[in-house]
């Protein structure tokens, strides 16, 4: 049955699906340059960092509760920030969660895919799972990055314009690459991973409606599709060969009349030369990254106003980007809770005019119920930029019209943490040793950190180790 259906499938030409497959295979470690893993160790430091910030969070308890329920005692993996220990793929789902559930992870601004939080749940449950290498982990990493970013690269926002969360559909493919990477499949086996994969791929962003906690949950979703799309590979399980671009595969049955818009050659061309994943952006604020341009632009306003009454607010947002943060604009000037204020561009441009930040402090229940914010954010209105540089940099810009008469504008071309203006080092450190103090003691962040930047010289195992708390407990 297995040799007919594949005399009587096209063949599989160097296409899509091949390509990620092969340059999956084919791709050692020492052929990564060491820029690309500079980045990639600060990217997961940034991904960890927010995950330990995540538990002290209102969505962590159902979600360790649960996993906790699904795994019993029988797993060894770690769930991060807590003692408890999972099944690989329920450990991979919950660490997703936690790596996304703040929207502030790294986003690659062309491709609009998270994509830290789209391969390293796998990286990490599969890599302890199976006492493996850092170094293994970090190639496993880097070619499952650059697979999402180049998948979202390709779709050109087709996802978010079909109603999917593009990395929830991506991540799939994403983990079943690293996946497979992890467990030494062949370029054959990571062919069938992708092809079953398409058939676990999905995430809707009907969460957008009511602030749903859904979004949270996609990547770990995807991570553990991807780890059983692998892992079934493995052991022969026969998958489509055209998973991508063939009929009814997902390029067809997700994008709709978006699929004419697909450039498949960012997923052939380059593939191992040509590193996109290093120029993914971190957030410097713990919104949509849609928002940030505009974020950076009302914080260079706030000299300027000097505690001067704003009358009006005009924010200025790419096109494409409306519907998912201005749009429908009285809902979005009434944010009810954390997340529809993470997906709101007038109650955060509001909040950093006001107070001349924006962070994770800013989304408290008490943050939400201040009426001085609520007031302002129903005198903003949002309107398209048409200096917007869109999708390479989420361009944004504000103007401010003051009761004096003065009216006050700035644009931002290129938001801060993308581009030129890419987080260092330095100043990833800071957001890390921010985010991981709220759930674990400096010391022991200082710890996270160096195993992190030491990863290949140790296990993963180690580095799992680092992110347990010291005394017991059980994973809720």
């Amino acid at each position: 049955m297995k040799a007919e259906a594949i005399a009587d499938s096209p063949p599989a030409v160097a296409g899509p699906s091949k390509a990620l497959a092969a340059f999956a295979a084919g791709t050692r470690y020492d052929d990564i340059p060491d820029a690309v893993l500079a980045r990639a160790r600060i990217h997961i430091l940034d991904g960890l960092g927010l995950a330990l910030a995540s538990t002290t969070f209102p969505f962590a308890g159902p979600t360790l509760a649960a996993v906790q329920d699904l795994s019993g005692r029988a797993g060894r993996c770690t769930v991060i920030g807590s003692a408890g220990r999972a099944l690989p793929r329920d450990a991979a789902l919950a660490n997703g969660v936690l790596i996304h559930g703040l929207d502030y992870d790294d986003t690659h601004l062309q491709a609009i895919v998270h994509p830290t939080a789209a391969v390293l749940p796998a990286v990490l449950a599969i890599g302890e799972d199976r006492a493996l290498s850092g170094r293994a982990a970090m190639r496993a990493y880097c070619i499952g990055m650059e697979a999402a970013v180049r998948l979202g690269a390709a779709v050109k926002g087709g996802f978010h314009h079909t109603g999917f969360h593009a990395t929830g559909v991506i991540a799939h493919f994403s983990s079943a690459l690293a996946t497979g990477c992890l467990l030494g499949n062949s370029a054959e086996a990571h062919i069938n991973a992708l092809g079953i994969a398409a058939s676990t791929a999905s995430g809707v962003q009907v969460f957008l409606e009511e602030g749903a906690w859904t979004k949270r949950l996609h990547p770990g979703w995807a991570a553990g599709g991807g780890i059983t799309a692998a892992t079934l590979a493995r052991h022969g399980f026969f998958g489509p060969t055209r998973a991508l671009e063939g009929r009814f595969g997902l390029f067809e049955t997700h994008l709709h009349e978006h699929r004419k818009d697909v450039d498949e050659s960012f997923l052939t061309d380059g593939l191992g030369e040509t590193w996109m994943m290093a120029d993914t952006a971190l957030k410097p604020y713990p919104v949509c990254h849609f928002i940030h341009g505009c974020a950076d632009a009302a914080l260079a306003l706030r000299d300027d106003i000097a505690g001067a009454e704003i009358d009006r607010v005009s924010i200025r947002l790419p096109h494409d980007t409306l519907k998912i943060v201005a749009e429908p604009i009285e809902q979005k000037r009434r944010a009810a809770n954390e997340y529809e204020a993470k997906f709101s561009a007038p109650f955060v441009v509001a909040s950093t005019l006001l107070k001349g930040r924006f962070g994770l402090p800013d989304l408290t229940d008490a943050a939400l119920a201040d009426r001085e914010v609520q007031a302002l954010a129903l005198r903003c209105d949002c309107e398209a930029d048409p200096g917007s540089l869109f999708p390479t940099y989420f361009s944004g810009g504000v103007e401010v019209r003051l009761s004096d008469g003065r009216v006050l504008s700035r644009h931002v071309p290129v938001n801060s943490g993308a581009g030129d203006r890419q987080l260092s080092l330095d100043e990833a450190t800071d957001k890390f040793m921010a985010n991981a103090c709220l759930a674990v003691p400096a010391a022991q962040a200082q710890s996270i950190r160096t195993a992190v930047l030491e990863l290949e010289a140790h296990s993963v195992a180690d580095l799992m180790a680092t992110l347990r708390p010291a005394t017991g407990g059980c994973c809720s």
